[in-house]
This record gives structure tokens, sequence and C-alpha cells, in this order.
């Protein structure tokens, strides 16, 4: 049985691609990997999902993966993933959260989170991974690591349904007494698992949320015309009801994205450059260096410079962005999709803190989000393209390519950026450029996007279905 860890754990259709017998032997490698026996009992793991109509189904197989091994597993209903992260860091255990992210309510996924909260390494994952192909190779029903266990040696299923309110109230707590009665909000929950703690949140924290959108979820709804990546009807009833600002969340709520008082988006470049220099002007900002992802805007670093705060740059994907944080002492660090952690406060990029943490900046401030976020950072044209090649992993191995990269950067200077990547689950070279005007920006882009393709091959047809048109169109164009 094969897996492959994404950026963001495991993620596939549900149902075909990721299944419920896929389910339940990640249950069981995770089991082995994650879990020790607790002193005078016997291990537990807690697992919580968003709103997905798969969630259930994919929760029950992973859980009875578990406890087939031996392990006790806690549900914990509709929650977060920083939730899930939070509790886990506070009892010492590790979890899961079924959830696809900001993906269409078709896919799913399985989230693992090591004991205290925090994602995996490469070398956990790894080891999860070679854990599942064994299991596969040996076709065997046998124990993945723990061993065979049968009668009272099964792990338990229980509940806790006041995981919730614990977050909840944890969550306000960052606050540290500060009350934001007055500040008027808008948020929109993606249908997704914002829609059972955000309204909370914020009524508990004195916020006068204005009006709550995307907030019925039925298993179908999640991430459709809503949330993080579609905040169009967000910005509509901010400014229709005259708000302070409106919040977007994803799916499993571990990322946001603001709408200022104008209407416009607020990024999470922007929101990480408001944070950075809101600490740092108050000397909160551990070791005056806020930490980003190669995806990051080159404004945001020019702002930086100006502002004395250093930069780290990490690959793509929040779990190294924490890594960074907790190897060097930092406090701050995010991507541009919104993902932003405050590692004094949490082991995961959580959504509703970091709104919460924004309407708290307005509040101290005194001043429109739109002046704020407008002085924060000016945004570099950015151009991204992905390029279909037959050999995409090739990319590390084409001096042409490199070549064509150095020439680019060599003509920009300071005032230009150029990323390269393959990608890390199909036969795509993921290209971006930035430049000071959109025009430079998509010249680059266009003569970098000929490099790769000659060098790495246009990608294999696939195969003619039987009585198929040869020259029909693929789906996605």
């Amino acid at each position: 049985m094969s897996l492959r860890f994404g950026t963001d754990g495991v993620r596939g259709v549900a149902g075909t691609e990721l299944t419920t017998e896929l389910a339940l032997a990640l249950g069981r490698a995770a089991a082995s990997v994650l879990t020790e026996a607790e002193s005078g009992g016997r291990p537990s793991f807690l697992v919580g999902r968003d709103t997905r109509w798969s969630g259930p189904m994919l929760q029950a197989a992973f859980s009875a993966g578990l406890a087939s091994e031996g392990v006790d597993v806690i549900d914990v209903g509709v929650l977060p993933t920083p939730g899930v992260a939070a509790m886990a860091a506070e009892r010492d255990v590790p979890a899961a959260v079924i959830s696809a992210s900001h993906n269409p309510f078709a896919d799913n996924g399985i989230k693992l989170l090591a004991a205290g909260g925090r994602k995996l390494t490469d070398a956990e994952e790894g080891t999860v991974e070679d854990r599942l192909a064994a299991a596969g190779a040996a076709s065997s029903a046998a124990g993945l690591g723990i061993g065979t266990v049968e009668g009272a040696r099964l792990g338990r299923l229980t509940t806790d349904a006041g995981g919730r309110a614990w977050y909840c109230q944890r969550v306000v707590s960052a606050l540290e007494g500060r009350s934001l009665e007055g500040v008027r909000v808008v948020i929109d929950c993606a249908n997704g698992a914002a829609s059972a703690t955000a309204g909370d949140i914020l009524a508990g924290a004195g916020v006068d949320v204005v009006q709550v959108l995307a907030a019925t979820p039925d298993g179908t709804n999640i991430n459709a015309a809503c949330g993080s990546t579609d905040p169009g009807a967000l910005a509509e009833s901010v400014v229709a009801h005259g708000a302070d600002a409106g919040l977007a969340f994803d799916g499993d709520a571990d990322r946001v994205i603001a709408i200022d008082n104008d209407g416009h988006v607020v990024d999470g470049d922007r929101l990480l450059a408001l944070f950075a220099t809101d600490l740092h002007s108050r000397r909160r900002l551990a070791g005056d260096t806020v930490v980003v992802t190669v995806m990051t805007n080159l404004g945001f670093h020019h702002a930086m410079r100006r502002a004395g705060i250093a930069v780290h740059q990490t690959p793509v994907g929040d779990r190294y962005v924490v890594e960074a944080l907790d190897a060097n002492g930092w406090s701050l660090g995010g991507e541009q999709s919104g993902h932003l952690i405050f590692r004094d406060l949490a082991t995961t990029g959580d959504g509703v803190l970091s709104g919460l943490l924004l309407l708290d900046l307005l509040a101290r401030h005194q001043r429109p989000l739109a002046e704020l976020a407008s002085e924060a950072m000016v945004r570099l044209p950015q151009v991204l393209h992905n390029v279909a090649v037959r050999d995409h992993l090739g990319l590390v191995d084409a001096p042409e390519v490199w070549a064509e990269v150095r020439s680019i950067e060599s003509e920009f200077g300071d005032t230009g950026r150029v990323v390269l990547r393959a990608s890390g689950t199909e036969r795509l070279v993921r290209v971006m450029v930035e430049a000071t005007t959109e025009a430079q920006a998509a010249a680059a882009v266009a003569r970098l996007v000929a490099a790769v393709t000659r060098a790495l091959g246009e990608p294999s047809p696939p195969p003619a279905s039987p009585g198929a048109r040869p020259d029909r169109p693929s789906p996605d164009g």
C-alpha cells in the first residue's frame, strides 16, 4: 500500500484516491510511529475533522486503525486544525485532522500531528510511508509495530465534547484581558470548521460581528464560492455594512485572508508585515526576525529591510516555517496564503487567532485597516505559471534553465526575483517571477517557460480510450 505526504499531510479524492482501506492502514502506521504507552496505561490519540461529507467515514476508518493497534482514540468532533493541535499540545499526545483544507468537498485528507501538536518532520513522514509500504508488501493483517492485540488490549473510542469550548477560551485569552468592544467585522467561515468556533471566539472578545457568511455546512458546500480562496461576497458585505474589516477562513480554519474597510483583499504577506512591524515596535518580535517561504512577495522583503527586521526564508509549507521558528527561538512567521504562526501562542497556523489579533491591532492603532495595510508594504507584480513537462524532477540538473534564471536575475538586480521549483505531486515546474511591472514579470516568465519546456520536454499525451476522439481537449483545457 503506497502513500506519499504532500506539503500538508495526505490528500486526495475521498473514496477513490483516499480510501477507507488506506485510512485504516494509515491509522495503524501512525499508531506504531507516533505513540508511546503512557505510564500505567495505553497510548491515546486525538482525532478531529472539518465538515466534509466524507469526514465521518474516513475518521471512522482511521480511528479503527489506531484502535486495532491498542491506541485509545478521543474524537473531538468538528474542530479547526489549530484547535486539535492546541489540545494535543495541552495533553502531550499525537493527533490527526481529517481535512483537505481549502480543497473542494469531494477531496479529503489526513493531517498528522506528533505529540505536542506539531506537524511531522520529513523523517517522521518517511517512517510512516515506509511502514505502509512494508504492510502492502507483506499483504498481511499483522500489526505494524505495536503487535496484534485482542480483547481488552484493543483501543477504545470515546468522545470529548468539551474541546471546542476549551479551544475558544484559549484563543480569546491571547488578548490578555483586552476587550474589542466597538470593532465591527464580517466573517466568512467557508462552511467549514470555523462555523463551529469563529463566532463564539469573536463575540467572547467583545467584537461586534455584524454578519456571518458561509456558516451553514451541509457536507458539500465547504469552500464553495466562499472562504479564503473566494472572498468576493465578504468584500461586498464589509462595504455594505461599513465594517472595520472582514475575515475569511478556509475549510479547516488554519488560515485567514482579510478584507479592509474599502473592500480590498489583505493577503498573508500584508498581514505578516503588519504584525511584524507592530510586534517589533513593542519589542515583542523575538530575534527581530520573521520567517517566510520562498513565495513571499519581494515587496515584503523590502518593507522589512526598511523597518530593521530580518527575514528568514524557507521552502513552501507552513511546517517548514514552524521548524525554523522552533530551531531559532523566533516568534512569528507565515505564508502568502494566510497561514500565520504566532509561535508563542500556537503550534500551527490559526486563522481565527490571527484574525482576532488583527482586530486587536486595529483597536490599538485606531486607524483604518486600508491605511495600515497600504503602508505596511508595496506589493511587486507577481506572475505565476505551471509548466507541464515530461520530467519535472530533472529540473535540478538542467543547466540551460538555471543559466536563464541567472540571466534574468542579473537583469533585475534588486528590483525583481525568480523562483523555480518542481511540484511534489505532479509533473509540473512552478515558475514565479516578480518585477517592477507586470509586463516585465510576464516577459521573464515566458522566457523561463520556454527554457523549461526545451530542457524537460513536453508531457506525453495520455493514451486515447477506445472510441475517443483523438483531437478532443482534456477536461481542464
